[in-house]
């Protein structure tokens, strides 16, 4: 009597050759919605339908539920070991053995209001007012997720300081900088975004007029050239 459960049935074992009888095999049973549910303790009798005695499947439908089943656990198994990987790692300008570093670097507080912590003097001239800049960046919220970065671009930023291209708590920070130094700028809510910027996959909201951080190296003065000691 057929069986009302969908299974497959999948032969482990055939004999070939001509014999008088039927071939004798162990079968998986297997559920297709599930996928291996047992192995069948006792042998089954399945005719051979030819004179080689081939193994055969008991029908195409249940060989391709077979295929899709396994495709299925296959599948799962693979987005479970992906879920396992941590993420990825965005590029920064001050590393885990900068930031300890940074602890000991006293805060610099300008009459704006502005922070600042010079990760590394440099050693080359200060930006006239008006000349263009070459800078790496990288922007965050107070709480350290990056909402902006020219290193994850891979594009050095160039524009004119003191010329309102950027953000007021930039300019000022970038101007007191030397070609060559790395600096952390905190940047407070009234010289940072007055409109705030809008949150997208990765990168968080930055509320109007709220804190800011930025850590910038300066590279060099388009134009102005120095010698590097």
């Amino acid at each position: 009597m057929a069986s009302s459960s969908a299974s497959l049935l999948l032969p482990i074992r055939c004999t070939f050759g001509k014999s008088d009888s039927p071939n004798r095999q162990k079968v998986y049973r297997i559920n297709s919605g599930v996928g291996v549910q047992s192995l069948a303790s006792e042998p089954r009798l399945v005719e051979a339908v030819t004179a080689r005695d081939e193994c055969v499947f008991t029908n195409r439908r249940n060989l391709i539920n077979l295929g899709l089943g396994l495709v299925s656990f296959l599948s799962v198994s693979t987005f479970a070991e992906a879920a396992g990987l941590p993420p990825e790692e965005k590029p920064k300008l001050c590393d885990d053995s900068c930031e300890k570093e940074l602890e000991n670097v006293p805060m610099i507080t300008t009459e704006s209001g502005l922070q600042y912590k010079d990760i590394k003097v440099g050693g080359g001239p200060s930006p006239p007012v008006g000349f263009q800049v070459a800078a790496n960046y990288v922007a965050m919220v107070p709480s350290g997720q990056i909402f902006d970065s020219s290193l994850e671009k891979g594009q050095i930023y160039i524009f004119r300081v003191g010329s309102g291209q950027v953000i007021k708590g930039l300019d000022e920070g970038i101007l007191s900088m030397k070609v060559g130094g790395k600096r952390r700028i905190y940047v407070p809510g009234p010289l940072a975004f007055p409109k705030g910027l809008t949150s997208a996959p990765g990168r968080p909201r930055v509320a109007a007029n709220s804190p800011v951080i930025f850590d910038v190296s300066l590279l060099y003065i388009p134009g102005l050239e120095y010698d590097e000691e």
